[in-house]
């Protein structure tokens, strides 16, 4: 069955799309695609976890431009990043058009247990096309997305930027992900406190966990546990190992119950994004109220700096460590990805593994505990159905 829906009410101050199976409904705005939000059925729960902006439904200073309007749950970026240089002529919006731009429906599906919406969207500033897939299927709670790249030509830094809102006390969330082969803070200024920016980790320093990254006064920070460090806002990046079948990052809330991850092609999306927001930003329209964020973000960048630093030679990719994708024009490519919940046994306090298993991924904790989440793996190979 098919059918071509209208745009819904306006949700969290934007006009948007719905999708819903029997455990995941989510919303989709017109505005930038941004994916938010987005509901788990979580056995008789309800679990919310991305983050939308406090000030979505706010009059904002109208040169904001439309991504920081909208700021909510998980977008694509197409190129990822600030793009304050521009690139041999093209001039990028923050995070792209693909964050920004009118996207255009072209049809809702629902074939027997599939849920599908499909959006396209048609580049100026680098002329191609974007098809964004959204589906989900029914007895999963997971929500899948692909971007498929038609028509473009030459080096693009694509990313997802999927923003987790934490429970309000230090520690709730849990944070691990799979082996990674290289972590850094970002190596410029991040936040200008001239500005009323504030950053609390050391430019720059390079770390081989996420239990003991250096900060600027000297000690070490914990980033697997969070929320933490209030009143400042950072930035680090983790090169994912391109060896794995795929590459995972996850979430686990241990008095809650309940644990957040997302599955990738680290042949895709080589890079993953720390975007640590925890009211470091006192200028408006963040205004110190952004806290108990962190976009946990899966990119194939250098860092949030853009396409022109990206594509240019940087300390990443002068060790071989791909920073861009360079694009044919008669050929296609997906960018596909997975986010899913499950509820967790007691004790289970920390990803340590995602297995795949027949019908699913099996999640293994520190503590030898394991949960079982079904979900198709096969979604991220590049033609999959």
């Amino acid at each position: 069955m098919s059918s071509t829906a209208s745009l819904g009410k306006k949700v969290a101050g934007q006009q948007s799309w719905r999708l819903a199976s029997d455990l995941v409904e989510a919303y989709v705005t017109e505005t930038g695609g941004h994916v938010g939000p987005v509901t788990f059925k979580l056995g008789k729960r309800k679990i919310q976890p991305f983050s939308v902006a406090p000030w979505v439904e706010e009059k904002t200073d109208p040169k904001l431009p439309p991504i920081i309007k909208v700021l909510r749950g998980d977008f694509f970026c197409l190129p990822f990043g600030g793009n304050g240089l521009p690139f041999k002529g093209e001039k990028h919006p923050v995070h792209g058009e693909t964050a920004n731009a009118r996207w255009r429906q072209e049809c809702q599906l629902q074939i027997s247990h599939t849920h599908m919406l499909h959006l396209s969207l048609r580049t100026k500033v680098r002329k191609g096309q974007v098809d964004k897939l959204v589906v989900l299927r029914k007895g999963e709670s997971a929500l899948y997305s692909r971007h498929i790249l038609s028509g473009f030509s030459g080096p693009l830094n694509p990313g997802h930027h999927a923003m987790l809102k934490f429970p309000d006390y230090p520690g709730s969330g849990v944070i691990s992900t799979s082996s990674f082969v290289h972590g850094q803070v970002f190596p410029d200024q991040f936040e200008n406190p001239a500005q009323y920016g504030y950053q609390s980790l050391k430019p720059g320093a390079s770390f081989h966990s996420l239990t003991e990254v250096p900060r600027l006064d000297g000690t070490l920070a914990d980033l697997s546990r969070y929320p933490a460090r209030r009143g400042f806002e950072d930035l680090v990046m983790l090169v994912s190992d391109p060896n794995l079948p795929f590459a995972w990052t996850a979430v686990t809330f241990p008095k809650e119950r309940y644990v957040w991850f997302a599955l990738k092609d680290p042949q895709y999306l080589r890079e993953t994004i720390f975007w640590i927001s925890n009211g470091g930003r006192h200028y408006a329209p963040w205004s110190s109220r952004h806290i108990n964020v962190m976009g946990l973000e899966e990119v194939t960048s250098y860092f949030h700096c853009g396409l022109a630093e990206s594509a240019g030679r940087n300390p990443l990719n002068a060790q071989g460590i791909p920073t861009v994708l360079n694009l044919k024009p008669g050929q296609k490519t997906e960018i596909n990805y997975i986010m899913a919940m499950s509820e967790i046994p007691a004790g289970f306090d920390q990803v340590a593994a995602i297995e795949a298993t027949e019908g699913g991924v099996v999640l293994k904790s520190t503590r030898g505990r394991s949960v079982k989440v079904p979900l198709n793996l096969g979604w991220l190979a590049q033609g999959a159905e």
